[in-house]
């Protein structure tokens, strides 16, 4: 069984990814609407939403001492 200085360390060590893909989440959803079945994307649009999902495999996030994350190069989102 692990001790409770063990498994806060996981969560610790755990929390940049999360943090990571709560702001990658929230970022693909304000976007959703660009797929609605009556519009048609952009290619920019597109790959913007792609390298958003590429995000957690191509990213090593850390936190800094404000717990903001670092580490992350963020696509940017191209005009609607």
């Amino acid at each position: 069984m692990k001790t409770k200085e063990e498994l806060l360390k996981e969560v610790l060590e755990g929390r940049p990814i999360a943090d990571l893909r709560t702001k990658r989440n929230n970022l693909l959803i304000e976007t959703d609407f660009w797929a609605l079945s009556d519009r048609t994307m952009s290619q920019a649009q597109k790959d913007y939403r792609q390298e958003l999902r590429d995000l957690p495999s191509t990213a090593s996030p850390e936190l800094d001492e404000n717990d903001q994350i670092t580490g992350v190069t963020w696509p940017v989102k191209p005009d609607e």
